[in-house]
């Protein structure tokens, strides 16, 4: 039995991950089902794009009017799912579910690959099913668990690639496969460059220059080959060179104002933020050029406390609680008074009522069973499978060459979210590969007790007719 179950250790963990989530998606209608309640939880501008595009054929948020206010891929594959089965809560949670599934499967050969052991790959793996953060996240209407199978398949991919001893037939077909889900990674969240610029360095680790640049030369055109039609489409909407979409700016400046540092410390997100603009249309492109070029200026204008804006955005990131902790309720609106400290209004300067909705889908975040216990059961797990992983990770040193890529995946994603604004929904995608870390942990600490064990069991006696004369 114990064989059959280790023979059997994915298909098992993948049965328990469907059943979890559907479990889940099927108790809290009156959060995930948006086509009921009108509320969606994630982002209502993929649910928009994707009955746009359905409608139209045309990708933007206003009906018929094209734009790169988001980046494109996830909100055409939603579009795909509401084409072909209707739109529905029920359609992309299962659509989200097979997403999980694939990053599962994909996580637990990571692990066996890198790691040299099938049964960190396994616990892991169980680490994700189990998650309780990415279940719910992951069910909502977000581009998330999308990204994440391409990310990890991004990963098992170059992985495969780097193994291959010559570059064959098969190494080109893995080659066009991981610049394929390289360029998708960036049409669904442009932050993958420097993870690749990162596996570069990784695969020479293993490899030489010239086995290096021959084996990610052909990835690195693929993945350009995927980009070069959302490119062409944008020069042709905005007259202009737009690589990927027009809210960078946005995410730029809220990650580096005068806002960052306060409105991070008081426990809420800075996305509710924004600045005064000399462009008179806020959604254009010269509107996020102009957030760019603001965000540039007080980090020019205050080198001093540029430690501490990333000392806080560190914090952040890599918080054991959820971040934010806080979310402006109905009435309310956050920002800094004449000294720069954190205040929360009511009213504007006119005495009008101020609020997000009372229907925002966010207020939900703020009754007991998510704001009490779900931030309860996320700091147990999440904290305490970040405080295994720090010892398995320096635990797997031994293996650097291989699990240098782990490190450089956290690596490049934290840097990108330094740069820009954190949050735990950002950090996410990454955990399940900080869980093979933990994993690593307990085996080896389950493999010092079985030895421990053994060497301290009293040795059995020697039969009889062994023993030497006068035992």
């Amino acid at each position: 039995m114990h064989k059959r179950l280790l023979a059997y250790q994915l298909p098992l963990i993948l049965g328990l991950a469907a059943a979890v989530r559907l479990a889940v998606l099927l108790a809290f209608p009156q959060v995930f089902a948006f086509e009921q309640t009108g509320a969606v939880h994630g982002s209502d501008a993929y649910d928009a794009y994707a009955q746009n595009l359905l409608a139209t054929g045309v990708y933007g948020r206003t009906p018929g009017v094209p734009d790169a206010a988001i980046p494109p891929l996830y909100s055409y594959a939603l579009a795909a799912v509401y084409g072909l089965f209707g739109r529905g809560h029920g359609q992309a949670g299962l659509f989200h579910i097979a997403l999980d599934l694939f990053s599962i499967a994909c996580l637990f050969h990571i692990g066996k690959r890198l790691m040299g052991n099938q049964t960190v790959g396994a616990l892991a793996s169980l680490f994700y099913a189990l998650y309780p953060y990415l279940i719910f996240q992951n069910l909502t209407l977000i581009d998330t668990p999308f990204f994440m199978a391409l990310l990890y398949a991004f990963l098992l991919l170059v992985i495969q690639l780097r193994e291959r001893a010559a570059f064959d037939r098969a190494a080109w077909g893995l080659a066009a496969l991981a610049g394929l889900a390289l360029g998708a990674s960036l049409l669904t969240r442009p932050i993958t460059p420097p993870l690749a610029l990162l596996v570069a360095v990784w695969f020479l680790f293993r490899l030489n220059l010239r086995q290096t640049l021959i084996r990610l030369l052909p990835v690195a055109a693929v993945g350009a080959l995927a980009l070069a039609p959302w490119i062409a489409r944008n020069t042709a909407v905005y007259h202009a060179f737009v690589p990927m979409t027009t809210t960078s700016g946005a995410n730029f400046w809220q990650g580096n104002s005068r806002y960052t540092v306060p409105v991070f410390r008081a426990g809420y997100d800075v996305q509710w933020t924004a600045p005064k603009l000399e462009t008179p249309d806020p959604y254009s492109r010269e509107a996020d050029a102009e957030r760019f070029a603001l965000g540039f200026q007080y980090l020019r204008e205050n080198p001093d406390k540029i430690p501490e804006l990333l000392w806080v955005k560190f914090l952040v990131y890599w918080s054991l609680d959820i971040a934010p902790r806080y979310n402006p309720q109905p009435g309310e609106r956050i920002g800094l008074d004449e000294n720069g400290e954190f205040v929360i209004w009511r009213v504007d300067a006119d005495g009008q009522q101020l609020t997000y909705g009372e229907n925002d889908p966010v207020n939900a975040y703020d009754e007991p069973l998510f704001d009490v216990l779900g931030r309860l059961v996320h700091r147990f797990y999440w904290g305490g499978l970040f405080l295994l992983g720090l010892a398995g990770g320096l635990l797997a040193l031994r293996r650097w060459r291989e699990t240098a890529l782990l490190w450089f995946a956290q690596i490049s994603m934290t840097l990108v979210y330094l740069a820009f604004h954190p949050s735990t929904r950002y950090r996410v995608p990454t955990d399940p590969l900080w869980f093979l870390f933990s994993a690593y942990a307990l085996v080896m600490l389950w493999g010092w007790w079985r030895g421990r064990r053994q060497h301290s069991a009293p040795a059995e006696k020697a039969p009889l007719h062994q023993r030497q004369d006068g035992a």
